[in-house]
């Protein structure tokens, strides 16, 4: 991708969205924006735990604790199953390390119809989550080395398991930019971007929280003057 690309790119994707289990904004807001990996290393989560979190499917959401911390929430992983990775990943790779790939990173939308896509789905959409509103083009300028995007919803494999490997996720200047832009609108053409371990200082990226419920605001958590 070239840096007129990526400008284009900012352009039609001037906001990134990341949905988080509700009530975790204050933890956000102090530890940062941590991948499971991340995560699981600063509740010193140590095995078999760790393992069953970290390189196996999780059909529902995992609570953890550490003293001296609030209690968190590893969140679930029902869009995939080991079936559908078996089917999408080449005989080199296993689901688990599918698993353990994407749970070392931290993963943004980029673009609002994605993320309401997931928030309207079946297993998301009667409940509350708090979402975050991250300003592009000052993500980029912050953490552009450790930045991947990917072409799919690498977290998916319903109700077809696409193919893939680790070879999705291509940094910045790799991306091909230019054959997503014949083939997509402008919206689509990178569909995740993704931080190595964690972004610390989320906070400083951050536009907006809010509560929502499906496609419904409830409340603004940040900035609280709104």
């Amino acid at each position: 991708m070239t840096d007129a690309e990526l400008d284009e790119l900012v352009a039609n994707c001037p906001k990134l969205y990341h949905m988080a289990e509700r009530g975790s904004w204050p933890s956000i807001r102090q530890f940062g924006l941590l991948s499971t990996s991340a995560l699981l290393d600063l509740y010193h989560i140590e095995e078999p735990d760790r393992e069953r979190i970290e390189r196996r499917h999780r059909p529902a959401s995992v609570p953890i604790r550490s003293d001296g911390l609030p209690g968190a929430v590893v969140r679930d992983q029902i869009p995939m199953s080991d079936d559908g990775l078996r089917k999408a990943l080449p005989e080199r790779l296993k689901p688990s390390d599918w698993y353990s790939l994407l749970n070392s990173k931290v993963f943004f939308w980029l673009s609002r119809e994605r993320l309401l896509k997931l928030t309207g789905a079946k297993t998301y959409r009667d409940a509350e989550h708090d979402v975050l509103e991250i300003d592009t083009q000052s993500l980029l300028d912050a953490y552009r080395e450790r930045i991947w995007l990917c072409p799919i919803n690498s977290g998916c494999t319903k109700p077809f398991p696409h193919p893939r490997d680790e070879r999705a996720f291509l940094r910045v200047t790799d991306y091909p930019y230019a054959y997503w832009r014949e083939r997509r609108r402008a919206t689509e053409r990178a569909v995740e971007l993704a931080v190595d371990y964690a972004v610390s200082d989320i906070a400083n990226h951050v536009t907006r929280v809010v509560v929502m419920r499906g496609s419904d605001e409830l409340a603004v958590l940040h900035p609280t003057s709104l």
